[in-house]
């Protein structure tokens, strides 16, 4: 037990899931003070069936109600606090956005940042509670560096689970006030900790892959206007049915046929209404261009030019070196052409362990 731990008072994220719950309970164990806060944010804004595991949709209730059971079994009390306008506002409205102008963002990461570790946090301290620490079921590590005088915000231990992609828009404000009890073990340890105190339903339960609660976000996007896919050249090769439901890379829905060899999405030109189609070596890219960064390790620390980067939530950390760089923008050399490099999603830039920071991919 962390010494004087019953005076700290810890504020945990639930989201239903066996990460979080065991978050709750280990700490709990430990002595801390807990409490558990989970986010209402389905506002049946959207009719559509729930034929996947996802944050959003209208499953959301039974998420709410698997936290609120395990904080009565835990012995915290629990609270729901409602962020549905503000992620309405702020993920949603962002996601259709770059959408709807041929990107594919990712809406976990601004969740995180301005929803989950921000309106969430800001709404339970306005509503009467007190914690001094947020702590998160994230699969990642931090520390101080009492050198440079700035938290780092570090890999999970068990790498494959390893979620500090997703965190990459931590402030140091916010990374001073959260704790990741999970970060140094690894999941089959989560889920036998959770077995072996009763919780085998949440450590059996399914986990979210998606999103939404669909497999087809065209649920909660507008089609858009249908207009012409074109091969690189400009030779018209067929129809979509509008850029929206388009993402680099896609094969499918493009309904391409008698050509010599399988065509992929390889770029989309919202301003013109084209799909543009082509061949797959198409698709390797070996620079890339970002904006909208964010550094954890402030940018006058990040001496080194060649790092490791994360193109996308799976992808292998690949060598790649800083061609430029600035407070919101970078360009940078894959050492090897890299696979569907797509506008909109983000790219980490890692060294070693840490996470430098990272940005949205422009081009």
């Amino acid at each position: 037990m962390q010494k004087n731990a019953k005076k700290i008072r810890v504020a945990v994220g639930m989201s239903g899931g066996v990460d979080s719950t065991m978050t709750a309970l280990l700490l709990k164990k430990q002595g801390f003070d807990v409490s558990g806060l989970t986010m209402k944010i389905w506002d049946n804004a959207y009719n559509f069936q729930e034929t996947a595991r996802g944050c959003y949709g209208p499953g959301a209730e039974k998420n709410i109600t698997g936290a609120r059971k395990a904080a009565k079994k835990i012995d915290i009390p629990h609270f729901v606090i409602d962020v549905s306008q503000e992620f309405k506002k702020i993920v949603l409205e962002y996601f259709q956005k770059e959408y709807q102008a041929g990107k594919t963002p990712n809406p976990c990461i601004v969740c995180n940042a301005k929803i989950k570790f921000g309106f969430l946090l800001d709404k339970a301290l306005e509503s009467g509670l007190k914690f001094d620490y947020f702590a998160t079921g994230h699969y990642a590590n931090k520390s101080f560096d009492k050198k440079k005088k700035i938290y780092l915000l570090k890999r999970g231990s068990d790498k494959t689970k390893d979620q500090s992609y997703f965190l990459y828009r931590l402030t140091q404000k916010q990374l001073a006030k959260i704790l990741f009890p999970l970060g140094k073990m690894t999941k089959d340890e989560i889920k036998k900790i959770a077995r072996q105190n009763n919780f085998t339903g949440y450590a059996d339960k399914q986990e979210s892959q998606n999103f939404i609660e669909c497999k087809d976000y065209s649920v909660i996007l507008t089609s858009g206007v249908p207009g012409k896919i074109v091969d690189p050249k400009g030779k018209i090769l067929g129809k979509h049915k509008g850029v929206s439901l388009y993402t680099i890379g896609q094969r499918k829905n493009l309904d391409l046929g008698g050509l010599k060899e399988p065509y992929f999405v390889i770029k989309i030109d919202a301003k013109n209404n084209l799909i543009i189609a082509g061949p797959r070596e198409y698709l390797y890219s070996d620079k890339v261009s970002v904006r909208d960064i964010n550094w954890i390790v402030p940018l006058k620390f990040v001496q080194k030019n060649n790092i490791k980067v994360k193109i996308r939530y799976g992808a292998p950390l690949v060598a790649a070196t800083f061609i430029k760089k600035s407070t919101k923008a970078a360009t940078l050399k894959f050492q090897k052409p890299q696979l569907s490099v797509t506008p909109g999603q983000s790219i980490v830039f890692y060294d070693g362990e840490t996470v430098l920071g990272g940005g949205i991919i422009v081009k």
